[in-house]
């Protein structure tokens, strides 16, 4: 597909290198890390690449995983979930006969259906077993189908907040290297490449999603406009004014072009109020999940993020802009601009330090004049 071929799908417009990219690292048995700001597609690109390529698709979302119990016990639910059929669970039954039979069970739910369940462990090295044998199950269910599966760990640097020491992070990156029918995919924030480079001995693809185009995001938002019968007034700012508000970001442009396509006019013309009511709605409607959103953050952090938002510099660290916003020098500073990257919420050096989701920073804005 064309770069700007504005038929294709939202998530591949401007992304297409990327799917390419992604299809042929999965059609290959290779393994992916793939980085970006939450909305920008990571997950979305990946599954349909996996469609393409036609495997198997496993998810476990480690924001959830807060211990090694929890992360065991979700990784045993993705398995159980995909592999259903009367020959995958003879296969779990001898397995756990044969080599776990303290640590699994298949639970009879019913209605025929048999669950795979973790056995809680009385021991780190029960928990550690568990773990490890679960990773061999996936690779032994993968060659006995035939089938080829992809695991996605979704937010995979959380782990880190329990697993202190990178044993467990250690480990999977060795089994990644050595499965063959099992590809995985680590999804992260920017701040994976930019903060923590990957190891060199971690042969990992690397996808960075970067901010889609403007004159991408134009297209592409006229296209589906157009099919509803609405179009921007080319004697207004409405197009201009949408382009600014989402500065490129994937989910926020879908979510506004969503909001326009209600705009109810006589003659088709969206004009730059009507943009600015969707942007206020929509602003409304998320207003709470901002204010969440801000008050989970450490105060430095919360602090860093509402003065880039009111005033975006390319150096947060220069004296001039650390007096002028009373920002704490120093580690505490170079802190605050860490977390803030690993949980997406700015870019780094390469973007400026602007704000990662335009919607939010429109929302600080507001919320602060």
């Amino acid at each position: 597909m064309n770069l700007l071929d504005i038929s294709a799908p939202f998530q591949l417009v401007g992304r297409q290198g990327q799917f390419q990219r992604i299809t042929q690292v999965l059609a290959r048995d290779g393994n992916l890390l793939i980085v970006g700001v939450p909305g920008s597609g990571r997950r979305t690109l990946v599954r349909r690449a996996a469609g393409e390529v036609g495997v198997k698709i496993l998810e476990v979302d480690c924001i959830r995983a807060t211990d090694g119990q929890r992360f065991v016990q979700l990784l045993c639910d993705s398995i159980d979930q995909t592999f259903q059929g009367a020959t995958a669970q003879d296969l779990i039954r001898e397995w756990i006969e044969g080599k776990v039979v303290e640590l699994f069970v298949l639970k009879d739910e019913g209605s025929g259906r048999v669950r795979l369940k973790p056995v809680r462990a009385q021991s780190q090295e029960q928990l550690w077993q568990a773990f490890e044998g679960l990773l061999d199950l996936l690779q032994g269910l993968a060659e006995s189908s035939g089938e080829r599966v992809v695991l996605i760990l979704e937010s995979f640097p959380h782990i880190r907040s329990w697993d202190r020491h990178g044993v467990w992070e250690k480990f999977l990156r060795q089994e990644i290297e050595r499965q063959t029918q099992v590809s995985y995919v680590l999804v992260a924030t920017i701040a994976e490449i930019t903060i923590h480079p990957d190891e060199p001995d971690n042969h990992l693809e690397i996808v960075q999603l970067a901010p889609l185009a403007d004159d991408v995001v134009a297209a592409w938002t006229h296209d589906v406009l157009h099919a509803e019968g609405l179009t921007f007034d080319p004697r207004s700012q409405a197009l201009e004014l949408f382009v600014n508000a989402v500065q490129g970001h994937l989910g926020d442009a879908s979510a506004l072009v969503r909001r326009l396509k209600s705009v109810r006019v006589s003659d088709g013309l969206i004009r730059d109020r009507h943009v600015q009511q969707a942007i206020q709605e929509l602003l409304a409607d998320l207003s709470m999940v901002f204010e969440s959103l801000l008050m989970l953050l450490p105060a430095n952090q919360a602090h860093l993020l509402e003065s880039l938002a009111l005033d975006p510099t390319d150096k947060p660290q220069s004296r001039d802009y650390i007096h002028k916003h009373y920002l704490s020098r120093g580690g505490s500073l170079q802190g605050a601009i860490a977390g803030l990257q690993h949980k997406g919420l700015i870019y780094g050096s390469e973007q400026g330090y602007r704000l990662a989701l335009p919607l939010f920073a429109l929302w600080l804005c507001q919320r602060l004049s």
